[in-house]
Formats: structure tokens, C-alpha cells, sequence
């Protein structure tokens, strides 16, 4: 479907010692050839803290664990840099920290805001201490500190490599600075970072969780430079799969590849791009559903709610997929609950993760549907593989409905894919991943591993989900 998706599959793989190829996804407990685990996540006791200066710092615990971050980050680079690169690595000028309520204070130039950036004037990486960092500790752990600036440094890395012009797209430089967090986790994750330690379940759960908090709600938007969370996690997992050398191939191009057939734009001023979850809504994306996969014996849709009598299968609310009659039920007030607007702002929250919506319903109905489609090829509905197979051809169907998708027009009726409906799928992903579930409600441990397998469908389709999860 795309070009990108070669490079992806391609780039998949690890060569063990007798040169045989083997593919990082045949073991679907595994977060991109590491064991999904659980364990310790966050600061390591018992080690020194850094001694790198950091201007106007208060000495708190803030700045300790940014320090720490930052020694581990240059740590990692002074390893990575020249194997990448070619040259020396040489590590930013300063460090700074402020706190926003403080009068005068600049930083680039500018006064100090609610904010962490990388000031390449000045080669400077600055944070707010106060309210920014405080608030990411609160909402993900202190990890979502180190993702933070890490990213930062990524910033300061593609810099340093003359990987970004003055005429290069904003978010190409924002996508390598994902990538390059990524890169460094991975670093975190393989027990390597000195002061921190990241285990593979919920511990980067909450790391990608933390990368969805920040994100561009609106594509068409000229001050959206991050790229939604879809976006963002793409670059995540790409710098976590591959190293940090596939991240400096991240361009405008490569991005828009990823772009082509996703929508960018609402259709109207005020589209806000949300469709109810009613039974007519339901009726009316269930058809087209139908029409994408065009199995030769579809399921049958039951509004009633889900069926607890299933023989050969256990009900997972708020849709659940009986094998033995071949039908999908749907508890329509618990998934109309699923498919409601909450951002987390009604709860003060400044950062959230809970990205929810409409299609935080429609993509668990994709999901069921999705099992009825591997039953018609006979594969089994149990097990972790037959959850992954569903993460990932609910992404294919999902890309399907897209407006930009040339083919769309065949099969889509009435239905669209809008901006934000992938952000608000990857939410549910992370959070408890029944759409990434086997027909029983079983799913793996590693939201890398659900978002993973969603994200290959939506950048594949069908046949990469076929090859994948065979």
C-alpha cells in the first residue's frame, strides 16, 4: 500500500549468530524482539546522582532527575554518535532550568514559559521545573521526563548530524526527535542507562502514553508541528525497532508516504469529525465493514447486547463475536459510553492520555468484525496471535475508511475516517487493548506490541497483517 511499509518489514528482522534471519514478531509476547515484562521502572536506588550543571537550578528533585536523564542521554550518544554519524559527538553547551512565575528570566532569546525546548542558537537545552515536569511526573512517572528530554536531545542530535535545513517541514524535525527518543529507550529498556530503567510493559505503556498527551489534535492546523499521536508513536516505535540510524532517514518524504491515504483535514469549519454512536451508526459502519472485506459469509449484527450464552466463546462487553452463529452483539448504551468525548480537561488535567471518541467504539466493532474474518479464513480465534491479528486488520479497515484512500469510494458510503480517530484507537490500545484481544477478551501485555500491530495494518492493509500474524 505504501512504500514505507517495506522498509518497516524489512528492517523487522535480527540475524542470529549461524546468519539466519528471524523475525522480531514471531513471538508475540515480545516488544520488537525483547521479552514483555514487567519490573522495575524509573530511577535506580543507590546511584550517585550526576554532577552536570544546570543554570538557575533550585537543586530539586526536578532537576536531579534531569540531570540524570541528560547524563544518561549523553552517555548513550557518546556511544551511538560516530557509529551513525561519522565525527565526534559533542554534547550540548548548558543546561537550563526556570520556573515560569519568575520575572525576566530568558531563554532563546524569549521569556521563559510552561515549556522544555532546545535552543539551537545557543546549543541549550532549557526546562520549566515548576509546572511542565511536575505535571508528566504526576500523570505518566518520572520516564515521562526522560522521553521529554530525550527528545529534546534528539532535537540537539539532528542538529549536530546536519540532518535538518532551514527549508525542511517542522515536522521532520519533530519526527526525528521522536525517533531518537525512541532509540534511547530502547537503550533504557536493554538495562544499559546507568541512573534509569524501563521495563517493556506498563513502564513503556506509560512512556508512549506520555508521547500521546503531547500531541497535534488537529492536522490542518499551521501551528501543529508535532504530528498527532499516531504520528508520534510511529516514530517512537520506529527509533525502539530499528536504531537510531533508521530515524536520520526520516524525511518530508518518508512522512508523507506514512500520510498518503490518512486524513489530514476536517471537512468543515466546526467539523469536529465525531459521529454518535447510535444503532444506525453502528448498522451503517458495520455495512461498510462488509463491503471492505466482502466475505463470502458475513457475521450477523445482533443490537440486543452481547451474547453471555456463547458456546465456544467468553463475552467481552461492550461487543463481543460468537463463533458458533457467526454474529457480532453490541451492548449499544456500553459502547455509545465508549464512544464519548473526554480529553481529561473536566478533570484539571494538564496532561491526559485519554484520548477518547468515537471511534474509540467503532474500533472495538472493527475489531470484533475482524475476528469473524479470521474465523472465514480458519485461523484460530484464540490465543495472543489471534488478538494481534485483530489490532491489525482493524487497522487496515480503518485506513480503508479514509477519505484520501484512493479506493475508498468503493465501499465506504456515508463513512469517513477523520482526523484524531487514530489517536483516539491508539488510546484505547494503550490503556486496556480489547481491541488488540482474542475472541475470549485476552490480550498481550505490551501496548507497544497492540499499537504496533494496529499501526502495521493502517500502513499495510490486509496482506501485511496476513503475512505478519500468519
Amino acid at each position: 500500500m505504501l512504500a514505507v511499509l517495506a522498509v518497516l518489514t524489512v528492517t523487522g528482522c535480527a540475524v542470529t549468530t549461524d546468519g539466519r534471519a528471524v523475525s522480531i514478531y514471531e513471538d508475540p509476547f515480545a516488544v520488537a524482539g525483547m521479552p514483555a515484562q514487567g519490573g522495575p521502572t524509573g530511577p535506580r536506588a543507590g546511584v550517585p546522582d550526576s554532577t552536570r550543571a544546570i543554570e538557575g537550578s533550585d537543586g530539586g528533585y526536578i532537576d536531579v532527575l534531569a540531570a540524570n536523564a541528560i547524563t544518561d542521554i549523553e552517555t548513550y550518544w557518546a556511544r551511538e554518535y560516530s557509529a551513525v554519524f561519522g565525527g565526534s559527538f559533542r554534547p550540548v553547551a548548558a543546561l537550563v532550568s526556570w520556573d515560569p512565575d519568575d520575572d525576566g528570566r530568558l531563554f532563546c532569546g524569549m521569556e521563559t514559559d510552561v515549556n522544555a525546548a532546545y535552543c539551537t542558537a545557543e546549543d541549550r537545552i532549557g526546562w520549566d521545573r515548576t509546572y511542565l515536569l511536575p505535571s508528566l511526573v504526576e500523570a505518566f512517572g518520572p520516564m515521562a521526563v526522560v522521553m521529554v528530554l530525550s527528545h529534546e536531545y534528539g532535537h540537539a542530535i539532528g542538529q549536530k548530524a546536519g540532518l535538518v535545513g532551514k527549508d525542511d517541514p517542522r515536522i521532520v524535525f519533530e519526527q526525528q526527535a521522536d525517533c531518537f527518543a525512541g532509540a534511547f529507550l530502547r537503550h533504557v529498556a536493554e538495562n544499559d542507562a546507568a541512573h534509569f530503567t524501563l521495563n517493556t510493559s506498563d513502564g513503556l505503556n506509560s512512556v508512549l502514553a506520555a508521547t500521546v498527551s503531547v500531541r497535534d489534535t488537529d492536522p490542518s492546523d499551521p501551528r501543529s508541528s508535532h504530528g498527532s499521536a499516531f504520528e508520534r508513536v510511529t516514530a517512537v516505535q520506529i527509533g525502539f525497532t530499528d536504531g537510531p540510524a533508521a530515524c536520520a532517514r526520516i524525511d518530508d518524504d518518508e512522512i508523507q508516504s506514512r500520510r498518503a491515504d490518512l486524513p489530514q483535514r476536517f471537512h468543515a469549519p466546526g467539523d469536529d469529525g465525531e459521529l454518535p454512536v447510535t444503532a444506525e451508526s453502528v448498522r451503517t459502519i458495520f455495512e461498510s465493514f462488509e463491503a471492505v472485506f466482502a466475505l463470502g459469509d458475513p457475521p450477523g449484527l445482533d443490537l440486543s447486547g452481547v451474547d453471555a450464552g456463547c458456546p465456544d466463546a467468553e463475552p467481552t462487553d461492550p461487543v463481543s463475536f460468537c463463533p458458533a452463529t457467526n454474529t457480532i452483539g453490541v451492548d449499544l448504551r456500553a459502547l455509545a459510553e465508549r464512544g464519548q468525548t473526554n480529553t481529561g480537561d473536566d478533570q484539571g488535567k494538564i496532561f491526559s492520555a485519554d484520548v477518547t471518541g468515537d471511534y474509540s467504539a467503532y474500533v472495538l466493532l472493527a475489531s470484533r468484525y475482524t475476528l469473524a474474518v479470521q474465523r472465514a479464513s480458519g485461523m484460530s480465534l484464540s490465543g495472543p496471535k489471534a488478538g494481534l491479528r485483530a489490532a491489525c486488520l482493524s487497522g487496515a479497515v480503518t485506513a480503508a475508511l479514509s477519505p484520501e484512500n484512493p479506493q475508498a469510494n468503493d465501499f465506504a458510503g456515508p463513512v469517513w475516517l477523520s482526523p484524531g480517530d487514530l489517536d483516539e484507537a491508539i488510546s484505547g490500545l494503550l490503556s486496556d487493548g480489547l481491541a488488540a484481544s482474542d475472541v475470549d477478551g485476552n490480550t498481550v501485555p505490551s501496548g507497544f506490541s497492540r499499537v504496533d500491530a494496529f499501526r502495521t495494518g493502517v500502513l499495510g492493509g490486509q496482506q501485511a497483517c496476513d503475512g505478519r500474524y500468519q
